[in-house]
């Protein structure tokens, strides 16, 4: 049941535009956010020449830094909030994949400035949530960050990033039914907090993503277009439940066990994807729609399409539950068997 006592502020993006040559509205949403005129760039090297330089080329009349970073690590975070200190922004854009906007989320939370997300690849639904992985010797782990301001998806951009990876957060997006059915199951059992808006718009994320799964296809920046919504929708609703649960169950668990014990392997997005063909069979759910979704898209369906062995895949999920002791899923509190992984992994033609 929700809880109708308590008060909580929910933070979501301000301003959404998507579409082809979106990036050039990035001034006019400077603007209409009031961001004042001294603003940070955070990108990196490969990003920068993929759009950067042309954001830069819109801000006339703004006084623009650059820092070119790499994973969202905590020391990268500080280097960032160094340089924005030193030069005065009242204001960051982050340009790039997902490590350098869960960077700019962090930054944007511990300087309280805002932050504009405009993403150059739709690997994962981080692109509008208000949640950042953030990558440690010990794995990833998900924190609280701030929210954007502002999403600028320009589907045109988009496209001239390697189809693996809109096929990865496509597989994210659809991984939420799996997260969502945690999420109730813990409501059930565990009377944790929950929101049926937050839940009603990330599972509409995933069923939108699986009915036009036939249409998404590489090349074509009409696919970057059906499948940027849904994207954008599923940070949405993590933003509104103030939580990652509504898109991050066991089958999140599986990838960050696999991120932790097989790092680079798989990108995330994938490994969501084939740990939700597994958790929907453990709740006796259609496991067969996400497999089908999953291989009409293009993501990995298999161990062997992630680059893991059958051992390695039966030993994630075994262990998947350490990852968070606090959030209940279908593993339980105490997991599952070793058995049990390998009768689901081969039953669902993981392995």
């Amino acid at each position: 049941m929700e809880d109708f006592t308590k008060v909580r502020m929910v933070e979501v993006p301000r301003n959404v535009v998507a579409g082809h040559d979106a990036l050039s509205s990035v001034r006019e949403m400077c603007e209409g956010i009031h961001t004042g005129r001294t603003g940070t760039i955070i990108t990196g090297t490969r990003t920068m020449e993929a759009a950067a330089k042309d954001v830069l080329g819109y801000m006339d009349g703004y006084d623009m830094d650059v820092v070119q970073v790499g994973d969202a690590t905590v020391e990268n975070a500080r280097i960032a909030e160094a340089r924005i200190r030193e030069f005065g922004s009242s204001f960051v854009l982050a340009v790039g994949g997902g490590s350098k906007i869960d960077l700019a989320k962090m930054v944007s939370k511990d300087l309280n400035i805002p932050f504009i997300s405009i993403p150059t690849s739709a690997a994962h639904d981080g692109i509008a949530s208000n949640r950042a992985s953030l990558k440690s010797d010990t794995g990833s782990r998900s924190i609280e960050s701030a929210s954007p301001m502002g999403v600028i998806a320009d589907t045109g951009i988009i496209a001239k990033a390697p189809y693996r990876l809109l096929a990865s957060g496509c597989a994210d997006v659809i991984s939420n039914l799996t997260a969502l059915k945690d999420w109730d199951f813990a409501r059930r059992l565990k009377n944790v907090s929950f929101s049926r808006t937050a839940y009603t718009i990330s599972r509409y994320a995933a069923e939108s993503i699986i009915d036009s799964c036939g249409l998404i296809r590489p090349n074509l920046e009409d696919s970057v277009w059906l499948a940027i919504k849904p994207i954008i929708m599923s940070g949405v609703s993590m933003c509104i439940a103030g939580s990652s649960r509504p898109t991050s169950g066991a089958e999140h668990m599986f990838s960050h066990m696999l991120d932790l014990k097989h790092p680079g392997k798989a990108l995330h997005g994938e490994q969501c994807g084939v740990g939700s063909i597994m958790t929907m069979y453990l709740h006796g759910g259609d496991w067969e729609q996400i497999r089908d979704s999953l291989k009409t898209i293009g993501a990995p369906t298999t161990a062997r399409e992630l680059g893991l062995s059958a051992e390695d895949v039966i030993d994630a999920m075994t262990h998947a539950h350490e990852i968070r002791s606090d959030r209940f899923t279908i593993l339980g509190d105490q997991g599952i068997s070793e058995e049990v992984a390998e009768t689901v992994a081969r039953a669902t033609g993981v392995i």
